[in-house]
Protein backbone atom coordinates (compact mmCIF):
# COMPACT_ATOMS: atom_id res chain seq x y z
CA UNK A 1 0.00 0.00 0.00
CA UNK A 2 1.33 3.55 -0.73
CA UNK A 3 2.11 6.22 1.64
CA UNK A 4 -0.97 8.77 1.06
CA UNK A 5 -0.71 11.59 3.50
CA UNK A 6 -2.94 11.23 6.63
CA UNK A 7 -4.70 13.02 9.18
CA UNK A 8 -6.49 11.62 12.19
CA UNK A 9 -10.23 11.89 12.97
CA UNK A 10 -11.95 10.54 16.24
CA UNK A 11 -8.73 8.33 17.19
CA UNK A 12 -8.30 6.78 13.80
CA UNK A 13 -5.79 7.45 10.94
CA UNK A 14 -6.88 8.74 7.68
CA UNK A 15 -5.90 9.29 4.31
CA UNK A 16 -6.56 12.43 3.64
CA UNK A 17 -8.32 11.54 0.13
CA UNK A 18 -11.14 9.40 0.30
CA UNK A 19 -12.70 7.49 -2.27
CA UNK A 20 -16.26 8.76 -2.78
CA UNK A 21 -19.72 6.49 -4.45
CA UNK A 22 -21.44 9.07 -6.29
CA UNK A 23 -20.64 7.56 -9.65
CA UNK A 24 -21.26 4.08 -8.69
CA UNK A 25 -24.69 4.64 -7.39
CA UNK A 26 -25.98 6.54 -10.77
CA UNK A 27 -25.67 10.29 -9.10
CA UNK A 28 -24.20 12.37 -11.70
CA UNK A 29 -25.87 15.93 -10.77
CA UNK A 30 -25.96 16.16 -14.40
CA UNK A 31 -28.75 14.80 -15.82
CA UNK A 32 -31.25 11.59 -16.23
CA UNK A 33 -29.22 10.14 -18.95
CA UNK A 34 -26.22 10.30 -17.13
CA UNK A 35 -26.89 8.44 -14.22
CA UNK A 36 -28.61 5.81 -15.76
CA UNK A 37 -24.90 5.17 -18.27
CA UNK A 38 -23.26 5.28 -14.50
CA UNK A 39 -25.53 2.87 -13.37
CA UNK A 40 -25.02 0.45 -16.42
CA UNK A 41 -21.13 1.52 -15.60
CA UNK A 42 -21.47 -0.20 -11.62
CA UNK A 43 -24.00 -2.50 -11.79
CA UNK A 44 -21.91 -5.18 -10.00
CA UNK A 45 -19.79 -4.98 -6.91
CA UNK A 46 -16.33 -5.77 -9.17
CA UNK A 47 -17.14 -3.26 -11.27
CA UNK A 48 -16.62 -1.00 -8.11
CA UNK A 49 -13.84 -2.72 -6.56
CA UNK A 50 -11.82 -2.27 -9.52
CA UNK A 51 -12.34 1.61 -8.82
CA UNK A 52 -11.53 1.88 -4.93
CA UNK A 53 -8.99 -0.85 -4.64
CA UNK A 54 -6.32 1.89 -6.84
CA UNK A 55 -7.32 4.29 -3.96
CA UNK A 56 -6.52 1.45 -1.50
CA UNK A 57 -3.15 0.70 -3.47
CA UNK A 58 -2.10 3.92 -2.96
CA UNK A 59 -2.87 4.45 0.50
CA UNK A 60 -6.03 5.91 0.49
CA UNK A 61 -8.03 2.83 2.39
CA UNK A 62 -11.30 5.17 3.00
CA UNK A 63 -14.76 5.27 1.50
CA UNK A 64 -17.64 7.00 1.63
CA UNK A 65 -21.44 5.91 0.76
CA UNK A 66 -24.87 5.04 1.91
CA UNK A 67 -25.08 1.89 4.27
CA UNK A 68 -25.70 -1.20 1.82
CA UNK A 69 -24.97 -5.11 1.21
CA UNK A 70 -23.55 -4.00 -2.24
CA UNK A 71 -21.07 -1.70 -1.05
CA UNK A 72 -20.02 -3.77 1.90
CA UNK A 73 -19.22 -6.69 -1.02
CA UNK A 74 -17.13 -4.08 -2.22
CA UNK A 75 -15.12 -3.01 0.07
CA UNK A 76 -14.93 -7.07 1.49
CA UNK A 77 -13.21 -7.40 -2.23
CA UNK A 78 -11.08 -4.58 -2.07
CA UNK A 79 -9.70 -5.65 0.89
CA UNK A 80 -9.37 -9.27 -0.15
CA UNK A 81 -7.63 -7.62 -3.21
CA UNK A 82 -5.40 -5.29 -1.32
CA UNK A 83 -4.59 -7.06 2.16
CA UNK A 84 -5.66 -4.01 3.98
CA UNK A 85 -8.58 -2.70 6.19
CA UNK A 86 -10.85 -0.01 4.11
CA UNK A 87 -12.40 2.44 6.53
CA UNK A 88 -16.36 3.02 5.66
CA UNK A 89 -17.41 6.42 6.04
CA UNK A 90 -21.58 5.62 5.99
CA UNK A 91 -24.28 8.24 5.80
CA UNK A 92 -27.48 7.03 6.38
CA UNK A 93 -30.36 8.92 6.22
CA UNK A 94 -33.60 8.79 7.42
CA UNK A 95 -36.82 10.58 8.07
CA UNK A 96 -36.86 13.46 9.95
CA UNK A 97 -40.89 14.58 10.23
CA UNK A 98 -42.36 10.61 10.42
CA UNK A 99 -43.73 9.55 13.76
CA UNK A 100 -41.22 6.77 13.90
CA UNK A 101 -38.27 9.02 13.05
CA UNK A 102 -36.27 8.04 16.17
CA UNK A 103 -36.75 4.42 15.32
CA UNK A 104 -35.84 4.57 11.51
CA UNK A 105 -32.54 6.42 12.78
CA UNK A 106 -31.38 3.67 15.53
CA UNK A 107 -32.27 0.97 12.82
CA UNK A 108 -30.41 2.51 10.33
CA UNK A 109 -27.10 3.09 12.86
CA UNK A 110 -27.10 -0.93 14.04
CA UNK A 111 -27.69 -1.57 10.17
CA UNK A 112 -24.48 0.12 9.34
CA UNK A 113 -22.59 -1.28 12.68
CA UNK A 114 -24.00 -4.66 11.46
CA UNK A 115 -22.36 -3.90 7.75
CA UNK A 116 -18.67 -2.91 9.29
CA UNK A 117 -18.55 1.18 8.63
CA UNK A 118 -16.71 2.28 11.48
CA UNK A 119 -17.92 6.08 10.58
CA UNK A 120 -21.66 6.71 10.48
CA UNK A 121 -22.72 10.17 9.95
CA UNK A 122 -26.23 11.63 9.33
CA UNK A 123 -26.49 12.13 5.50
CA UNK A 124 -27.05 16.21 5.04
CA UNK A 125 -30.55 16.40 4.09
CA UNK A 126 -31.40 14.73 7.78
CA UNK A 127 -28.56 16.97 9.44
CA UNK A 128 -29.64 20.08 8.03
CA UNK A 129 -33.04 19.28 8.72
CA UNK A 130 -32.52 19.44 12.59
CA UNK A 131 -30.60 22.49 12.80
CA UNK A 132 -32.12 24.99 15.05
CA UNK A 133 -31.23 27.98 13.24
CA UNK A 134 -33.15 30.48 15.84
CA UNK A 135 -31.09 29.34 19.05
CA UNK A 136 -27.81 28.48 16.43
CA UNK A 137 -27.71 25.33 17.71
CA UNK A 138 -27.72 21.18 17.29
CA UNK A 139 -31.43 20.32 18.27
CA UNK A 140 -31.54 18.14 21.05
CA UNK A 141 -32.55 15.21 18.32
CA UNK A 142 -29.58 15.61 16.29
CA UNK A 143 -27.80 15.56 19.65
CA UNK A 144 -29.05 12.13 20.49
CA UNK A 145 -29.21 10.68 17.02
CA UNK A 146 -25.05 11.46 17.02
CA UNK A 147 -25.12 10.09 20.51
CA UNK A 148 -26.64 6.65 19.58
CA UNK A 149 -23.82 6.37 17.21
CA UNK A 150 -21.57 6.82 19.74
CA UNK A 151 -22.69 4.18 21.58
CA UNK A 152 -23.29 1.93 18.73
CA UNK A 153 -19.33 1.84 18.29
CA UNK A 154 -19.04 3.83 15.64
CA UNK A 155 -17.23 7.56 15.36
CA UNK A 156 -20.02 10.26 14.66
CA UNK A 157 -19.91 13.05 12.29
CA UNK A 158 -22.06 15.49 10.72
CA UNK A 159 -22.56 15.49 6.92
CA UNK A 160 -23.78 19.13 5.70
CA UNK A 161 -24.81 21.11 3.11
CA UNK A 162 -25.29 24.07 5.48
CA UNK A 163 -21.54 25.70 6.62
CA UNK A 164 -23.85 27.08 9.76
CA UNK A 165 -23.44 23.21 11.18
CA UNK A 166 -19.99 23.49 12.07
CA UNK A 167 -20.44 26.86 13.74
CA UNK A 168 -23.22 25.75 15.88
CA UNK A 169 -21.23 22.60 16.23
CA UNK A 170 -18.09 23.92 17.71
CA UNK A 171 -19.98 25.83 20.11
CA UNK A 172 -21.81 22.83 21.11
CA UNK A 173 -20.05 21.33 24.08
CA UNK A 174 -22.48 18.33 24.15
CA UNK A 175 -21.88 17.49 20.65
CA UNK A 176 -20.52 14.12 20.05
CA UNK A 177 -18.97 15.07 16.36
CA UNK A 178 -15.26 13.68 15.24
CA UNK A 179 -15.28 15.81 11.92
CA UNK A 180 -17.78 17.48 9.27
CA UNK A 181 -18.32 16.81 5.51
CA UNK A 182 -18.91 20.49 3.72
CA UNK A 183 -19.06 20.67 0.23
CA UNK A 184 -15.89 23.08 -1.14
CA UNK A 185 -15.11 23.90 -4.61
CA UNK A 186 -13.32 26.29 -6.90
CA UNK A 187 -16.57 26.81 -8.66
CA UNK A 188 -19.11 27.49 -5.68
CA UNK A 189 -21.03 23.55 -6.87
CA UNK A 190 -24.04 23.23 -4.02
CA UNK A 191 -21.84 25.81 -1.90
CA UNK A 192 -24.78 27.57 -0.01
CA UNK A 193 -22.31 31.01 0.43
CA UNK A 194 -19.22 32.50 -1.62
CA UNK A 195 -16.80 30.06 -1.17
CA UNK A 196 -14.04 32.70 0.68
CA UNK A 197 -16.65 32.00 3.47
CA UNK A 198 -16.86 28.47 3.40
CA UNK A 199 -12.60 28.70 3.57
CA UNK A 200 -13.22 31.21 6.10
CA UNK A 201 -15.11 28.74 8.33
CA UNK A 202 -13.46 25.62 7.39
CA UNK A 203 -10.21 27.28 8.68
CA UNK A 204 -11.23 28.38 11.72
CA UNK A 205 -13.19 24.56 12.20
CA UNK A 206 -12.55 22.82 15.87
CA UNK A 207 -12.28 19.62 14.08
CA UNK A 208 -10.91 18.12 11.07
CA UNK A 209 -13.29 18.74 7.92
CA UNK A 210 -13.73 16.17 4.65
CA UNK A 211 -14.50 18.20 1.74
CA UNK A 212 -16.71 17.04 -0.58
CA UNK A 213 -17.30 18.17 -4.67
CA UNK A 214 -13.87 19.09 -4.89
CA UNK A 215 -14.57 18.75 -8.66
CA UNK A 216 -17.85 20.23 -8.51
CA UNK A 217 -19.74 16.87 -9.89
CA UNK A 218 -17.33 17.32 -13.52
CA UNK A 219 -17.53 20.91 -13.71
CA UNK A 220 -13.92 21.38 -12.79
CA UNK A 221 -11.00 19.58 -14.62
CA UNK A 222 -8.92 17.54 -12.16
CA UNK A 223 -5.96 19.86 -12.15
CA UNK A 224 -8.23 22.94 -11.42
CA UNK A 225 -10.19 21.83 -9.02
CA UNK A 226 -7.40 19.48 -7.17
CA UNK A 227 -4.98 22.29 -7.03
CA UNK A 228 -8.13 24.45 -5.19
CA UNK A 229 -8.86 22.30 -2.39
CA UNK A 230 -5.38 21.19 -1.36
CA UNK A 231 -3.95 24.30 -1.57
CA UNK A 232 -6.85 26.15 0.72
CA UNK A 233 -7.17 23.18 3.28
CA UNK A 234 -5.36 22.80 6.43
CA UNK A 235 -3.53 19.67 6.75
CA UNK A 236 -5.73 18.09 9.35
CA UNK A 237 -8.47 18.54 6.54
CA UNK A 238 -9.50 15.42 3.62
CA UNK A 239 -11.17 15.38 0.22
CA UNK A 240 -13.75 12.77 -0.97
CA UNK A 241 -13.70 12.71 -4.73
CA UNK A 242 -15.67 9.91 -6.72
CA UNK A 243 -14.23 8.98 -10.12
CA UNK A 244 -15.46 7.01 -12.95
CA UNK A 245 -12.04 4.25 -13.98
CA UNK A 246 -9.39 3.20 -12.48
CA UNK A 247 -7.50 5.49 -15.13
CA UNK A 248 -9.71 8.50 -13.36
CA UNK A 249 -8.71 7.39 -10.25
CA UNK A 250 -4.90 7.36 -10.79
CA UNK A 251 -5.03 10.37 -11.92
CA UNK A 252 -6.68 12.17 -9.66
CA UNK A 253 -4.44 10.46 -6.83
CA UNK A 254 -1.46 11.76 -8.46
CA UNK A 255 -2.58 15.46 -9.16
CA UNK A 256 -3.45 15.49 -5.62
CA UNK A 257 0.01 14.05 -4.28
CA UNK A 258 1.81 16.69 -7.36
CA UNK A 259 -0.25 19.53 -5.39
CA UNK A 260 0.97 18.63 -1.92
CA UNK A 261 4.52 18.10 -2.57
CA UNK A 262 4.77 21.30 -4.61
CA UNK A 263 5.77 19.41 -8.23
CA UNK A 264 4.83 18.91 -11.72
CA UNK A 265 2.09 16.06 -11.88
CA UNK A 266 3.54 12.90 -14.04
CA UNK A 267 -0.38 12.92 -16.04
CA UNK A 268 0.14 12.83 -19.44
CA UNK A 269 -1.96 15.36 -21.30
CA UNK A 270 -5.46 14.83 -23.24
CA UNK A 271 -4.92 15.45 -26.77
CA UNK A 272 -6.88 16.59 -29.57
CA UNK A 273 -6.22 17.83 -33.12
CA UNK A 274 -6.55 21.66 -32.32
CA UNK A 275 -3.94 21.04 -30.05
CA UNK A 276 -0.95 19.73 -31.77
CA UNK A 277 0.47 22.78 -32.35
CA UNK A 278 1.51 23.42 -28.67
CA UNK A 279 3.23 19.71 -28.42
CA UNK A 280 6.72 20.29 -27.58
CA UNK A 281 9.16 17.76 -26.46
CA UNK A 282 9.61 19.87 -23.00
CA UNK A 283 7.42 18.76 -19.98
CA UNK A 284 3.60 17.95 -20.88
CA UNK A 285 4.18 17.19 -24.28
CA UNK A 286 6.14 14.35 -26.26
CA UNK A 287 4.59 12.49 -28.83
CA UNK A 288 3.73 9.90 -26.93
CA UNK A 289 -0.57 9.27 -25.94
CA UNK A 290 -3.57 8.11 -27.00
CA UNK A 291 -4.41 9.22 -30.72
CA UNK A 292 -5.30 12.48 -31.19
CA UNK A 293 -8.69 13.26 -31.94
CA UNK A 294 -11.15 16.25 -32.70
Amino acid sequence: MGGFPRSEVGGLSMPRLICGSNCFYGCSHTSKARDRTLQEMFDTPSKVAKVAEVFARHGCNAYMSDPDEFTSQVLQEVEQRVGVEMLWIATPLTETASADADDQWKRAVEKTKRLGARFCFPHGDMTDSLLDRVSRRLTPRLRNCLRFVSEMGMIPGLSTHSPESIIYTDNDPEAEVATYLQPYNAAGFLCQVETDWIHHIIENAHRPVIAIKPLAAGRLLPPTGLAFVWNTLRDCDMVTIGTMSSYEAEECIELSLSVLENRYPNVELQRTRSKRRLTTAGRGGGNHGPAERS
